[in-house]
């Protein structure tokens, strides 16, 4: 396989959020979904005694691997792959993404009143080339009362989020600080990123390009 530049890569997720990241840098992309028989659920288990970090490597480098596979079925032109997956952690409790109301009650009320950390890992293989990032951000959370939490899970915003917030939305008001990489909480640190795609496509990372308007 080759080396050369590529003009887009293959985007491993469905994320709006990584999309809309993705553009902010000028990356051109193509959305590579997952397959119809893949389990996310089981590919985002947590394992006894695993690390925050280590687990969202481990799910970033799983997601990349399937995706890698599902572009030689389809028999699609080789372009770099990129691969994400972003967690929560307090303590030594890995917060994932809530599966019901009262699921993301729970995590919001075990998120206020303190700092918690949020991790994302960025996967990239082309070619003989694989790479993985590890970026970490702290958020601290104001205390929250009951009303506030029930208010904001009735919003829908919760799921399919890691820690049951979106920082980019309504939950931004519960944020009293952050350190580290804001589009690293929001699931793709662009910084990072940038620097793992250069050198592997044409025109580098710089802001402003569009994607290729193709879904795979």
């Amino acid at each position: 396989m080759s080396n050369t530049r590529a003009a887009f890569i293959y985007l491993a997720s469905a994320s709006p959020r990584r999309r809309e990241l993705l553009r902010q840098i000028g990356v051109a992309f193509e959305v590579l979904p997952a397959a119809p028989d893949e389990q996310a659920q089981a590919l985002e288990a947590t394992r006894a005694g695993e690390s925050a970090s280590a687990y969202v490597r481990r799910v970033a480098l799983a997601k990349l691997d399937a995706a890698l596979a599902r572009m030689r079925e389809l028999g699609l032109p080789q372009a770099p792959v990129l691969a994400a997956d972003t967690t929560v952690a307090s303590g030594g409790t890995i917060f994932g993404k809530p599966v019901d109301d009262a699921d993301a009650a729970r995590m919001l009320r075990a998120l206020c009143g303190r700092t918690h950390r949020v991790l994302t890992a960025v996967a990239i293989a082309h070619g003989s080339r694989r790479r993985v990032v590890l970026s970490v951000s702290r958020v601290s959370f104001a205390r929250l009362s009951a009303r506030q939490i029930e208010a904001y899970v009735a919003t829908g915003e919760p799921f399919d989020k890691a820690g049951g917030y979106a920082i980019q939305g309504a939950a931004s008001a519960f944020a009293r600080r952050i350190e580290g990489s804001y589009s690293g909480i929001m699931g793709l640190p662009l910084y990072e990123t940038a620097r793992l795609l250069r050198g592997l496509i044409d025109p580098p990372p710089v802001g402003g390009a569009q994607t290729t308007g193709r879904s795979r």
